[in-house]
């Protein structure tokens, strides 16, 4: 008995052990996403460019899904134990972390387009309101996921072709009159004639190029693609991953397989819409007839040019097809986006370059993780430089002149200036159309409503199994009311028993339910088994699953379990159902109140800050004071330090709040700041320090009371393995196993 005593003393001391490093591990782990989110807001990098995902905090359970979920990095973090937005400019619309979201707690949403100008107003369907039959598909609507692409275009091929049908009956094929006119033969408008001729449309395919429209005119072995798509007609892709020379060489094949109509050398000079509903599409080579337009354009359109002496010269270029065409040059890289980062990175590589980078900026801001880190990289080891907070003045055939903060020129010796100032979009041309870019044109957005992700309709499925079950125990109470030393006498005994036939198969049954439920943490663990179905979907089979296989052991124990195998089985089964239940709720409630109490110490905050900027510079200066000892104050109970440190500034905290004010009133007197301006800073650095305190005290709760999860996972592995015993026994003495 001591062994065992000492044994489990040495169990319960590991365990104890291990949660506590899991727990500081988390604790440092959201201070580190809340320093991100900090830096994030300060750079400009929180807010989207267009999409991103929203986060309903009532339903977020934090399982972290989505943040593996998502391709592009630092979109999302836990914090507080909830999926929080840290770089929104970063989301590109993936909508893999709203795809493998559990609960349904996150959507992919639009970010405030009522005073944006450059995005055109569209339908549902992509049509340009008040020009019936002109569509719109791909990067021109603002969306630049090849993946977006490819759905945009097959979507407008669909409704072109409804409506062709409900017009004729059929499409209609020859003559001068064309069902359709696609205007750009990227992954959009590729995916459009391909879908048109699967559904019978008579199409034709303009490109003023080739075939490829943006990607190919990206630089040499670019990646251009990282997920998983399907083209119509060809079927899915079978590679998640292409580089620019081998989507455009499969695109050729998928272009001479099918046979399309692709007319390139057409630069299309205007849309103009008939008396008779029809379009003109004119070109640089014709026009062509249609009843319908999808322009599939690109946004970037024109470089965008910089306006200084000398951008004429032969050395200036706005695009980088091969770097290593340009060895043993000065080089100047102008722009701070992903496109010059990795056109100064590739000159770098190549033999005798030097390479410097210019940026208006103080820093990247909208640029991914990884480039930013390599530049990085490149910078400490030398191979390039940069120069931050400067702007181009003036190209010279051998100099280049830059202004930088201070207002000084710089003169830098110089052979090459590549530009990636973004491109001007076609917005003249889509408006002479029939394209508009009111804000006012735009159809009203639906409401972002809160999502159930399953949960109402795998209970609705759960209550009606236990109807079900109550039914049936009721329709033979006469032997389930029965005591146990009783039943055998019973003439159901023999049929209901846990060792009938019935009762063994309820036992089956209750077993595959077990599995199918497990089969959930597999799904969540490998996204990459996205084709198996929606993780949404799978959550509310697991919480189906789990309570059909409770009602389904209870039954198969005659509604009366004992104190056995089998009935310690069900009793984890229960304590399993238990904890599932509970802290599906609590869990979500408490870090959703620690992530309001965040924004309102991000808010407090935010008002010191202000103060200083309002009041002249003598006393603005005591004010960045004021605003440093407060932050110290705040940080001292925030996350700084192990639970018990903190509780013991939870304890010690209004003490030193109160000195660490009545020093700061002294200091104000003696700076003869005028009572109501005292009186702001002591409210706003008292708001400050209590929102920090509950924040980081209603994280210590969420923390004990994520203990759940461990009772939980504990619970169903004791629970598989009472099952894995009750089977085999029975399987045992029932002769099965010999």
């Amino acid at each position: 008995m001591s062994f065992t005593l000492l044994g489990l003393l040495l169990l319960l001391l590991a365990v104890a052990a291990l949660l506590l490093k899991q727990r500081r591990d988390e604790v440092s782990h959201m201070a580190r996403g809340l320093e991100e989110l900090a830096r994030a807001k300060s750079r400009g990098s929180h807010a989207a460019r267009l999409q991103h995902p929203h986060v309903d905090l009532n339903h977020c359970i934090g399982c972290g899904t989505c943040v593996r979920a998502c391709p592009e990095e630092g979109v999302l973090e836990l914090i507080h134990g909830q999926a929080v937005v840290v770089h929104g400019a970063r989301c590109v619309g993936h909508g893999r972390c709203a795809a493998e979201c559990p609960t349904g707690a996150i959507a992919l949403t639009l970010g405030d387009l009522s005073e944006r100008r450059d995005i055109p107003a569209l339908s549902q369907e992509l049509e340009a309101p008040g020009t019936p039959g002109l569509f719109l598909s791909g990067e021109v609507t603002g969306f630049a996921l090849i993946r977006t692409a490819i759905v945009h275009g097959t979507s407008v091929a669909d409704e072109v072709a409804r409506r062709v049908a409900a017009a004729n009956g059929s499409a209609r094929r020859g003559g001068e009159l064309r069902d359709l006119c696609i205007v750009g033969a990227g992954p959009a408008g590729l995916a459009c004639a391909l879908r048109a001729k699967e559904r019978g449309l008579d199409a034709v395919l303009v490109e003023q190029a080739e075939l490829g429209g943006t990607v190919s005119k990206y630089p040499r072995r670019k990646l251009v693609m990282t997920q998983p798509v399907e083209l119509p007609l060809h079927g899915r892709l079978k590679r998640t991953t292409y580089s620019k020379e081998e989507l455009l060489e499969l695109w050729e094949e998928i272009v001479g397989q099918h046979d399309l109509a692709l007319e390139t050398g057409h630069q299309v000079e205007g849309v103009a819409a008939r008396a008779d509903g029809t379009f003109d599409v004119r070109t640089s080579r014709g026009s062509f007839h249609a009843r319908n337009v999808c322009l599939a354009l690109g946004r970037r359109g024109s470089p965008r040019k910089l306006g200084v002496p000398g951008e004429e010269l032969s050395k200036v270029a706005y695009s980088l097809l091969d770097a290593s065409s340009y060895r043993h040059r000065r080089i100047l890289v102008v722009g701070g986006g992903d496109s010059a980062i990795e056109a100064a990175l590739g000159l770098a590589e190549q033999e005798g370059n030097q390479v410097t980078l210019s940026y208006r900026k103080d820093a990247f801001f909208r640029v991914k993780p990884r480039n930013e880190a390599r530049f990085d990289l490149a910078l400490r080891e030398g191979r390039v430089q940069a120069r931050f907070g400067s702007e181009v003045r003036a190209i010279d055939p051998e100099r280049v002149q830059l202004r930088v903060d201070s207002g000084d020129d710089l003169w830098l010796e110089n052979d090459e200036v590549f530009v990636f100032a973004g491109g001007i979009p076609p917005f003249e041309l889509l408006e002479a159309c029939g394209v508009s870019f009111d804000p006012a044109d735009r159809p009203a957005e639906e409401p972002l409503l809160e999502q159930t992700g399953g949960l109402l309709r795998a209970l609705l499925v759960a209550l009606a199994l236990g109807l079900v079950a109550l039914v049936w125990t009721a329709y033979r109470a006469d032997y389930y009311t029965l005591p146990i030393s009783e039943r055998p006498r019973s003439p159901w005994h023999a049929a209901l028993r846990p060792s009938s036939p019935f009762g063994l198969a309820l036992g089956a049954g209750a077993t595959v339910a077990i599995l199918a439920n497990l089969a959930y943490l597999f799904r969540r663990s490998l996204p990459r088994l996205e084709r198996l179905g929606s993780l949404r979907g799978w959550m509310t089979a697991h919480v189906v699953t789990g309570i059909l296989a409770l009602l389904l052991a209870l039954v198969h124990a005659a509604m009366l379990p004992r104190d056995s195998l089998g009935g310690h089985a069900f009793l984890a089964l229960c304590v399993l159902v238990a904890t599932g239940a509970v802290g599906r709720y609590f869990y979500s409630f408490v870090p959703r109140t620690a992530n309001g109490r965040e924004l309102a110490l991000e808010e407090a905050q935010g008002r010191l800050a202000a103060l200083s900027r309002e009041w002249d510079e003598d006393r603005g200066r005591f004010a960045d004071y004021a605003r440093r000892e407060v932050q110290a104050l705040v940080e001292a109970g925030h996350w700084r330090g192990s639970f018990v440190r903190r509780l013991g500034a939870l304890l010690h905290s209004h003490r030193r709040l109160s000195r660490t004010l009545s020093r700061l009133r002294v200091e104000a007197t003696a700076e003869d700041l005028p009572a109501h301006q005292i009186d702001s800073l002591t409210s706003l650095a008292r708001r400050a320090h209590r929102a920090a305190l509950a924040t980081a005290h209603y994280e210590d709760l969420r923390g004990l009371l994520s203990t759940w999860r461990y009772v939980h996972r504990w619970a169903a592995l004791v629970m598989v393995l009472l099952v894995a015993f009750h089977v085999a026994n029975a399987l045992r003495f029932g002769g099965l196993l010999g």
